[in-house]
């Protein structure tokens, strides 16, 4: 896959922007990677989140061994938001790296972030939660600051892929936020959602990839 760059920085750093189809393959990756976890007998809707992550990230890997993507799925990691800040202030869940783009700009942190939370659209906390402790995490630099693109996933516990991404809405109505509403997205062939959302510091926007992964026992 090709993979271009963008030149201008990010507050001192190479920004990294990725075309359409790399984000393709990355959700290609993440859908995927979901089938492989969802054979595990401990994957489920009341399984922890923690472990749930782990299962998606071997998933994940399973499917990178058999196409020829220069993509590596790390473990998750404390993190730094910026070379400035010395003690790490985030754990990301799936850092993804990609090789060109290491070469390119010798950027040893993660290229592309997938945070990953649970959800359900009638759980108005757990759609809370993927904004205030998901979402936020983008618009506040503290995951993705010299990204142009970030990566949420919701496991849904109960409901429709559909109906979480609703619950997420509403939320986002309630709180006077619908500018950061989520719109459904061609880029993928599963359904997906994306979100644009101003920073808190820099002038550039940051465009998030939703993913809302279902589980066969999810109660409907």
């Amino acid at each position: 896959m090709r993979i271009p760059y963008e030149t201008f920085p990010s507050l001192g750093r190479e920004f990294i922007e990725l075309t359409p189809d790399v984000v393709a393959v990355i959700l290609l990756t993440l859908a995927s990677g979901w089938q492989h976890a969802r054979l595990a007998s401990d994957v489920h809707a009341g399984a922890g989140e923690v472990l749930i992550t782990e299962r998606l990230r071997d998933g994940m890997r399973n499917t990178l061994k058999t196409l020829p993507w220069n993509l590596i799925v790390l473990p998750g990691t404390e993190s730094r938001s910026n070379p400035s800040v010395v003690l790490p202030d985030g754990r990301t869940d799936i850092p993804l790296m990609l090789i060109e783009v290491f070469l390119r700009t010798g950027e040893h942190d993660p290229h592309a972030i997938i945070e990953c939370k649970r959800v359900a659209g009638r759980d108005t906390h757990l759609c809370r939660e993927y904004v205030v402790e998901g979402i936020d995490r983008f618009i506040q630099e503290k995951y993705g600051q010299n990204h142009a693109i970030g990566f949420m996933v919701g496991y849904v516990l109960s409901g429709t892929p559909s109906e979480s991404a609703d619950g997420v809405n509403a939320y986002l109505k309630r709180a006077s936020r619908s500018a950061d509403s989520l719109a459904p997205s061609d880029i993928s062939d599963e359904p997906t959602w994306q979100s644009q959302h101003s920073r808190l510091k820099s002038s550039t926007p940051i465009r998030l990839q939703h993913a809302f992964l279902g589980f066969a026992d999810a109660a409907v």
